[in-house]
């Protein structure tokens, strides 16, 4: 990971719709995420990081995926860049292409 934080440094992001999704299997419950985005990222009793849903739901069902807020756009690419278990995943909604995360091109 390179360190290098914010969207302002990625061309072509604009005002695309984004949405994440954590793998819980390969989460370490470091708690970046939650720190960074408290919002849209929570540690659960087991340890894990989840999204938050529709009205701050915990999505716990694998795979769950959550609309990222465009406020939150650049704290949510922060956290899945920093992630020391690389299991945060921020794709566009419209082809769900990985932009940020361990799956990215």
């Amino acid at each position: 990971m390179s360190g290098e934080c914010g969207v302002g440094k990625d061309s072509g992001l604009g005002g695309t719709a984004l949405e994440v999704w954590i793998d819980q299997d390969l989460c370490t419950g470091d708690g970046i995420c939650a720190q960074y985005a408290p919002e849209v990222f929570e540690l659960d009793i087991d340890g894990l990081a989840y999204v938050r849903g529709a009205g701050d739901e915990l999505l716990q069902a694998p795979g769950a995926v959550a609309p990222v807020p465009s406020a939150l756009r650049e704290e949510v690419v922060d956290s899945a860049r920093e992630c020391p278990g690389e299991c945060i995943h921020v794709r566009r909604v419209s082809d769900r292409v990985e932009m940020f995360g361990p799956d990215a091109e």
